[in-house]
């Protein structure tokens, strides 16, 4: 996220103010694309990890097995959102549940069983791919 303010106040030169919204959805818009990329970086790094590596590079590797980065992305986008971030920022910013809780405004346990939720998700629609 601060990579995004970081873009938005480079760019600020290039801004052209269209009205009442246009700073906030300018804002949004960089904001959005840079989370976008990072995550796409690390899905990218965590599959390579895993392909080439002698230890697995995920936490959830049983889960995802030898599965491409094109797969997984698809089956995290298919996760609920608070499914979805909870997972993201446990499995691949390596934070704990302390910290999520701080920065999405939930309890730690929250965090806690979302990420189990999250888990058990992906786990019943991979044995359903499975089959």
């Amino acid at each position: 996220m601060m990579d995004g303010f970081l873009s938005f106040f480079k760019n600020i030169g290039g801004f052209e103010y269209r009205g009442e919204g246009s700073v906030k959805a300018w804002l949004k818009k960089i904001t959005v694309n840079h989370c976008l990329m990072r995550l796409r970086k690390n899905v990218q790094h965590h599959s390579e990890l895993v392909e080439g590596a002698n230890e697995p590079a995920l936490e959830d590797n049983e889960l995802f097995g030898s599965m491409a980065a094109k797969e997984i992305l698809e089956l995290l986008q298919s996760l609920p959102e608070g499914y979805r971030t909870v997972f993201n920022l446990y499995v691949f910013e390596d934070m704990g549940h302390k910290e999520i809780g701080e920065l999405l405004g939930i309890s730690e346990n929250t965090s806690k069983s979302q990420l189990h939720r999250a888990r058990a998700l992906m786990k019943t629609k991979l044995e359903h791919r499975e089959q």
